[in-house]
C-alpha cells in the first residue's frame, strides 16, 4: 500500500529449542507466481498459515501466489529437509474469479492432506481443499460458514480445532470441532469464543493444548476499534 514493494517471504529456524536462531531461508519462487520484488527478480514463495510435519517427516506449507496483480491462488510445496530447502508440489485451489491466500494445513489420520484457505470475492467463505494422493491433486469446496483466517490443531484425541476470526458483526473469534479425518465440517457445531470485537480486524488464531483437556487458543483482537493486541482464551474441551 502507498508506495510498498512486496518481496515475498522467508523463514527462520532454530535447532536449540528457540534460543538461537537462523539466517532467512528463502524459498523458491514459484512458477503461477506473477510479481517481482524492487529488482525485478521473482519473489519468492510466502503465506501467513500453519505448516505441518508429515507423517513421513517432510514438512507442508500452502503458500499463496499472484495469479494476476489483484488475485491469489493457493499451491503446496514440501521440505524434506526440515524447512532448508523447498520444492514445488501441485495446486491446492485455483478459481478464476475466487482468491484463496493465508491457508493451515494438516495431515489425517489416514494420509489425506488438508488445507484450511482464507478467501476473497466468495462472500467470506471459508474453504477446505482436500488431497487423497498425497499431495498430487487437490480437491475444494467451501465449509458453508463465514471465517479467516483459520487455524487447524490436532488435538489429543486426533480430533481438530478449527479456530477463525469472525469479521462480520458480532466481530469476535469462533471455533469448531472436527472429527480426525475432517469430514463434518459443515455439521460441525460452531463455538463462540469471543462476540466483543470492535472492528473486523481480529483473527489470526493460534492454539496449544495446556494440558489434557485445556487448549489455549491466542489471536489479535481490538475492543471498540481501539489499540490492537493480542489476547488468549482457554478452552476446556472432553478428551475422548
Amino acid at each position: 500500500n502507498g508506495g510498498g514493494t512486496f518481496l515475498g517471504g522467508y523463514l527462520v529456524r532454530s535447532n536449540d529449542g528457540g534460543k538461537t536462531w537462523s539466517d532467512a531461508i528463502y524459498p523458491p519462487h514459484i512458477e503461477p507466481e506473477i510479481l517481482n520484488d524492487a529488482f525485478g527478480t521473482p519473489v519468492p514463495a510466502y503465506n501467513r498459515g500453519e505448516l505441518h510435519e508429515a507423517q513421513d517427516g517432510s514438512i507442508l506449507w500452502i503458500v499463496a501466489a499472484h495469479d494476476n496483480p489483484t488475485k491469489t491462488s493457493n499451491h503446496l510445496i514440501k521440505s524434506t529437509d526440515k524447512g532448508v530447502s523447498w520444492e514445488y508440489v501441485s495446486p491446492v485451489a485455483v478459481d478464476s474469479k475466487v482468491s484463496f491466500n493465508e491457508a493451515s494445513i494438516i495431515e489425517t489420520p489416514k494420509g489425506d492432506l488438508v488445507g484450511f484457505l482464507r478467501t476473497a470475492d466468495f462472500g467470506d467463505q471459508a474453504v477446505i481443499s482436500r488431497s487423497s494422493d498425497g499431495g498430487k491433486t487437490f480437491n475444494w469446496e467451501s465449509m458453508g460458514f463465514q471465517g479467516h483466517p483459520l487455524n487447524a490443531f490436532r488435538l489429543k484425541d486426533n480430533r481438530v480445532l478449527l479456530t477463525y476470526g469472525y469479521r462480520h458483526e458480532p466481530y469476535g473469534i469462533r471455533a469448531r470441532i472436527l472429527n480426525p479425518e475432517c469430514t463434518d465440517f459443515k455439521t460441525a457445531p460452531e463455538i463462540v469464543l469471543r462476540d466483543d470485537g470492535g472492528s473486523t480486524d481480529i483473527g489470526y488464531t493460534w492454539a496449544t493444548q495446556l494440558n489434557d483437556n485445556r487448549v489455549l487458543v491466542v489471536y489479535y483482537f481490538n475492543q471498540d476499534n481501539g489499540t490492537r493486541y493480542i489476547a488468549g482464551t482457554i478452552l476446556e474441551i472432553d478428551i475422548r
